[in-house]
């Protein structure tokens, strides 16, 4: 209880808002990033970026609804990024300026509920990622090339935006840099024109997406057309990886069709994986893409089941996302599981294998999580990732094979564009049950010890 108590005050210490006129920060989990009063409906960016100086020059185009009257408008930025001119409706200049991270608007007039606007925000600057408890994230230089990993806070370091995973919206990028590079973009490339020594790339993403799943990767690669699936598989990669990748990516195709049954259908139009000329420590999802490095390529099929886990997101995270992140076992636990499902649904080990391997790994670790709400310290946290996929197995192992399957793809067809929360998810996993949950989800939800056994707690099943 101590260590408890030492954790929720850590947490109130971090959670103080910038913005001294709200006592409620958007997330507690991250109390700078996303603002109050509006819904953003679309992000148009129009960007250049020379490779040599890390030098971006950036136009966002960005239109939502108000929904509460705002005297100023926030949004989140960098403080390396360095604004020069905003307009608001049909041009006219507004008062701006730079809270820590912010950039605050300040139109003529209120802004009223349910009122639309246009903000065009012209900003330049040197990117580079954002610090913070988890490490930094955003925009990062690599021997010969960008990468973009965004999650949780750092679409800041590259673009102002509604920087929080329940602010979704579709998006239009525009991106001119020097022609020997490469742009994959999130999205579906819809033009490409090149002009002297610089090429302008442009991807149209239509899918209702969060700020943290934008991503922008540039290297000197080449594209790959994997063909023979239902869904269209892309590959951007340097040359000398090629074998590589169809070495480590051979089963893809195949994944796509084992989750599209278990799941239902793909998410999205496409798939694209990019691997980067860098070695990464961990791989990472975007909207409808994936981005891992060269070292996946030269791992002789250890990576299988990373590359499953971030296939897995395009369904639990990118499609059906946390409203906020204290509920990021619906992600985590649910990619960790698609993993062992993959395993049982190709031939391999089957899940109940690696549950009990990764249960006795969790009763020989620290049990001071609650997976419904494990704190900012902890919301990354490996035990969140296996404790989440428990979970899981743990319901499947209550309500049987047939009823699990139908609410995982109940679960991604309704809410698949949406925000979502573990009580959604409760509610949902009630109407597909024969008996009565709330003795499982108090145990491994709600209780920071592990459960003594594996399915329903003490072996009871329960009654509805």
């Amino acid at each position: 209880m101590e260590l408890r108590a030492v954790k929720r005050d850590l947490v109130a210490k971090v959670a103080a808002p910038l913005n001294p006129s709200r006592t409620d920060p958007v997330d507690p989990y991250l109390p700078t990033a996303g603002n109050h009063g509006y819904r953003v409906s679309r992000y148009e960016l129009d960007l250049t970026y020379k490779m040599s100086s890390n030098n971006l020059r950036g136009q966002a185009v960005i239109s939502g609804t108000v929904t509460e009257s705002l005297k100023t408008l926030h949004l989140d930025l960098s403080q390396h990024l360095t604004v020069s001119k905003v307009t608001m409706g049909g041009g006219r200049s507004v008062r701006w300026s730079r809270p820590r991270g912010k950039l605050a608007v300040t139109p003529s007039e209120p802004l009223a509920v349910g009122s639309t606007f246009t903000i065009t925000i012209r900003y330049s600057g040197n990117p580079r990622p954002i610090r913070g408890s988890w490490g930094e994230v955003g925009w990062e230089e690599l021997t010969d090339g960008v990468l973009v990993a965004n999650q949780p806070n750092g679409a800041a370091s590259w673009f102002p935006c509604d920087d929080h995973p329940s602010s979704k919206a579709p998006f239009r990028i525009k991106l001119t840099t020097d022609s020997p590079y490469r742009a994959v973009v999130t999205g579906t490339l819809v033009a490409k024109k090149r002009s002297g020594s610089m090429t302008t790339w442009e991807f149209d993403l239509p899918y209702p997406t969060s700020t943290y799943l934008v991503t922008v990767n540039l290297g000197q690669y080449e594209h790959l057309e994997v063909s023979g699936g239902k869904v269209p598989f892309r590959a951007y990669l340097p040359a000398d990886l090629k074998r590589g990748f169809r070495e480590a990516f051979d089963k893809q195709l195949q994944m796509i069709d084992v989750f599209s049954d278990l799941f239902g259908p793909y998410p999205f139009d496409q798939y694209k994986v990019v691997i980067t000329d860098d070695e990464l420590e961990i791989p990472l999802e975007a909207m409808g893409m994936s981005t891992f490095g060269r070292n996946t390529c030269e791992a002789n099929g250890a990576d299988e089941r990373l590359i499953a886990h971030e296939l897995a997101h395009q369904w639990f995270g990118n499609a059906v996302t946390a409203a906020e992140w204290k509920h990021i076992w619906l992600h985590e636990g649910f990619a960790c599981y698609a993993e062992w499902l993959w395993t049982e649904f190709s031939g391999g080990a089957d899940a109940g294998s690696h549950a009990l391997r990764y249960y006795s790994k969790l009763q020989n670790s620290p049990q001071d999580i609650l997976l419904a709400d494990p704190g900012p310290g902890d919301m990354f946290d490996d035990r969140v990732y296996k404790r989440g996929a428990l979970t899981l197995h743990a319901l499947r192992l209550t309500i049987g094979d047939e009823k699990f399957f139908e609410l995982l793809r109940a679960w991604v067809a309704r809410y698949s564009g949406k925000n979502v929360t573990t009580d959604d998810f409760l509610h949902m996993a009630a109407d597909h049950s024969p008996v009565d949950l709330r003795p499982l989800w108090n145990a491994w939800l709600f209780s920071e010890p592990l459960p003594p056994t594996l399915g329903m707690p003490d072996g009871q099943p329960g009654s509805r």
